[in-house]
């Protein structure tokens, strides 16, 4: 069975950084676009950053210049490093990606929790 699995969420204070990590388990042909969505509570999931195949890079207004979204298709994992972190970051983090097995599939990670708080 293919899946994503989460890593690396948690308490930081603010201004600290977080790196997670998503990687895929089981046997695929490829991975396709990874992202990262979060939801905070009491609000709807959004889009944080994705990375195309060839490395291109997007990211919603309100992470741009704190978090970077990285892959490492020899390790079948995706990143993100968040640095400089607020309070109005904390949420759950939800990694996507699509990967190719014998057909295309769209798959979500469980789900880690980022508490920014002192």
């Amino acid at each position: 069975q293919v899946q994503l699995v989460e890593s690396g969420g948690g308490l930081v204070q603010p201004g600290g950084s977080l790196r997670l990590s998503c990687a895929v388990s089981g046997s695929i042909f490829s991975i396709n676009d990874m992202a990262w969505y979060r939801q905070a509570p009491g609000k709807e999931r959004e889009l944080v950053a994705r990375i195309t195949t060839n490395g291109r890079t997007s990211y919603a207004d309100s992470v741009k210049g704190r978090f970077t979204i990285s892959r490492d298709n020899a390790k079948k994992t995706g990143y993100l490093q968040m640095n400089s972190l607020k309070p109005e970051d904390t949420a759950v983090y939800y990694c996507n990606a699509v990967v190719t097995t014998y057909k295309d599939l769209e798959l979500w990670g469980q789900g880690t929790l980022v508490t920014v708080s002192s």
